[in-house]
């Protein structure tokens, strides 16, 4: 039977204006567009007879296109991959923390190789540790008006509609925490689309200087901003890697004493804790160096007012200004704890308190995966090819609709080598709040009063557990008033 190729291509024409390369492998025509007066577009001219002349080489910046050689100095000067110039508030690694002496060997067990005893002795050690700590989390499932319309718009699918459910409970648990009014800088981190911060600012409607700072390392389609220009807020997309971003430098935060409030909506394990001491160190204590008062010591000098019971209305007034804080707070719906790393990790302290090293987060933080992934194998060594597959994917995305539920009570002490798919995950769950402990403690040594809780189902979404944090002294101040 003859190849039916040769009168294909005889009976097809490329388009016209379009390349004349036949791709042998998509069984058609290019159809990149080719230049005024020639057959080919320039990726495959250097196959037709008539630029044989010129030949061209792979971009040194970029492999995936080519370029004439003969034309490379010139195209290395407008490569779309060319480095660009670092802006202003990019410092080299500001809030990746610093290298710990221990830190984790490279030749490490895989966890796929591990004894049963070894597995046994991990779980014991993360019992142990996890001790005291209260594993049911209040739930705060709240919503907001300004998202009404939204979801209960017929046009809105499932998928949608769970993303709407969130951004409609982490907005009502800003309001609640009064972070939501004028005069502020949300500053958004993996930010994405820009979703979270619409909302925030369809929430505020005409609210004066509210400023949005974006921050997205990656170029993102489909963004929201355009929708703002028109409105009193001012929108501000940062294409920076969350661990080089230096606040300080934002023109809008060194003109004006706005407060941040930090938000992000599943903030990808190791992001969230550059993210924390990209606010609470590098950034707040940026004020304490300009012989501003510690926040530390304006807790305390609070403390010693309250329990004096003598401040004036008028004093009331002259306090708030001088408790006036550059992080009026935090609320961060977080996600992929097996994504985090011990240098970046602010909970360091915590873990070393317990007796606890690097070796032992990396571990706890790859089973933190079982929490979520659904596994209804009970094979350990098949778990662990199903958490290396899940790890090697994108975890990236909002959501995370793969199985699981809350932690529940359990116990692994009589399978140490082959835990059920209900046991993994009450194990990955530990692993969890092991993890955002650290965080809270990290927050509470930072002058902040922070909380975990769920905010939404888990039929919405698996990571549904929410980091809010705000000021001790404005918390105090509070209690104070009721």
């Amino acid at each position: 039977m003859e190849d039916p190729a040769p009168a294909s291509r005889a009976a097809a024409l490329p388009a016209e204006g379009r390349c004349g390369y036949f791709v042998e492998k998509k069984r058609r025509f290019c159809r990149m567009v080719a230049a005024a007066g020639r057959r080919f577009c320039g990726e495959h001219a250097g196959a037709a007879e008539e630029e044989n002349a010129r030949k061209r080489i792979l971009c040194p910046l970029d492999p995936k296109h080519t370029v004439y050689e003969d034309q490379l100095a010139k195209h290395l000067k407008k490569c779309n991959s060319r480095e660009k110039p670092k802006p202003d508030f990019f410092i080299q690694d500001i809030n990746a923390g610093l290298k710990d002496e221990m830190e984790i060997p490279e030749q490490l067990v895989p966890f796929s190789s591990l004894s049963e005893e070894q597995l046994e002795n991990l779980i014991k050690k993360l019992r142990k540790a996890s001790e005291g700590l209260n594993s049911t989390l209040e739930d705060h499932i709240m919503s907001h008006p300004a998202l009404n319309d939204a979801l209960n718009d017929p046009k809105n699918g499932d998928c949608a509609i769970k993303h709407l459910k969130q951004q409609a409970s982490i907005l009502g648990n800003i309001e609640k925490l009064k972070l939501l009014g004028p005069r502020r800088c949300f500053v958004e981190f993996g930010a994405g689309k820009g979703k979270l911060s619409h909302w925030v600012d369809i929430a505020l409607k005409d609210a004066e200087n509210v400023h949005f700072l974006l921050v997205e390392k990656v170029t993102t389609r489909f963004k929201v901003d355009g929708k703002h220009r028109k409105n009193n807020s001012v929108f501000e997309r940062l294409q920076i890697d969350i661990q080089h971003l230096c606040l300080n430098r934002i023109p809008v935060l060194q003109e004006g004493r706005l407060p941040v409030v930090g938000i992000g909506k599943h903030l990808c394990g190791v992001a969230t804790d550059l993210a924390l001491r990209c606010l609470v160190e590098t950034y707040a204590a940026s004020f304490e160096e300009r012989n501003e008062e510690p926040l530390a010591k304006r807790v305390k000098n609070d403390k010693t007012e309250k329990e004096s019971n003598i401040p004036s209305e008028e004093g009331n007034e002259k306090n708030i200004q001088e408790m006036w804080t550059p992080v009026a707070g935090v609320v961060i719906a977080l996600c992929c704890h097996h994504r985090c790393d011990w240098r970046h990790y602010v909970g360091k302290e915590y873990f070393k308190a317990l007796g606890l090293g690097a070796v032992d987060f990396y571990y706890f933080q790859r089973m933190s995966s079982w929490a979520t992934c659904g596994m209804r194998r009970t094979s350990l060594e098949a778990s662990d090819i199903t958490t290396k597959r899940k790890d090697d994917q994108n975890y990236d995305n909002e959501e995370h609709d793969d199985g699981g539920d809350r932690l529940t009570d359990g116990s692994t002490d009589g399978m140490p080598g082959i835990l059920t798919a209900e046991e993994k995950k009450n194990i990955g769950h530990l692993c969890k709040l092991l993890i955002d402990q650290g965080r809270l403690q990290y927050l509470q040594q930072k002058g902040f009063n922070p909380a975990l809780q769920y905010y939404t189902d888990p039929s919405v979404s698996l990571e549904n557990v929410l980091l809010t944090a705000i000021p001790a002294h404005l918390s105090l101040q509070e209690a104070t008033h009721k």
